[in-house]
């Protein structure tokens, strides 16, 4: 013998509202609200640099898709909702001044390592006429793969200042 429970008038009343705003709470979570990015202020030639740089980037960077950013700018760009985020013609970093600094080569591009605490690393092109800063959520804390994904860019649009 099967037993069905009646709902009573009440809580189908009651579990309405509930569900509406369930529903709500999801939209809501998926709204696809831009992360926001604060934009460099490079000189003109820098600038130029990196508008060239921003033509040349890969549309996905480790299997995350290329996402919006705000406020629109062809200086700065984001993979993956922001675990990877890309700022051009950022100022030279201090930590560029310290001789014991770490530096790493990712296929022929140099880059500033520099850790952040609780977050991932973040990285500065060095030797190039326009700094390139990509900063890598704490995923990444101690992978800097996705940088082979700029190489070919950087090296083909922001030249060797040495």
């Amino acid at each position: 013998m099967t037993h069905t429970r009646r709902r009573s008038p009440r809580s189908a009343l009651l579990a309405a509202p509930a569900a509406a705003l369930l529903v709500l709470a999801a939209v809501g979570c998926s709204s696809g609200a831009r992360l926001s990015v604060t934009v460099p202020t490079p000189s003109p030639e820098a600038a130029a640099y990196c508008e060239a740089l921003h033509k040349e980037l890969p549309k996905t960077v480790t299997g995350l898709e290329r996402s919006d950013s705000g406020p629109d700018s062809v200086l700065t760009a984001v993979w993956g909702d922001g675990a990877i985020v890309l700022r051009c013609g950022v100022p030279r970093p201090a930590k560029m001044d310290d001789v014991q600094s770490e530096a790493i080569d990712a296929d022929g591009v140099n880059w500033l390592l520099e850790q952040r605490d609780d977050a991932g690393p973040r990285f500065t092109t060095t030797y190039r006429k326009a700094y390139v800063e990509v900063t890598l959520g704490a995923e990444y804390a101690h992978d800097a793969t996705p940088l082979s994904a700029f190489a070919v860019p950087v090296r083909a649009t922001v030249p060797d200042s040495l």
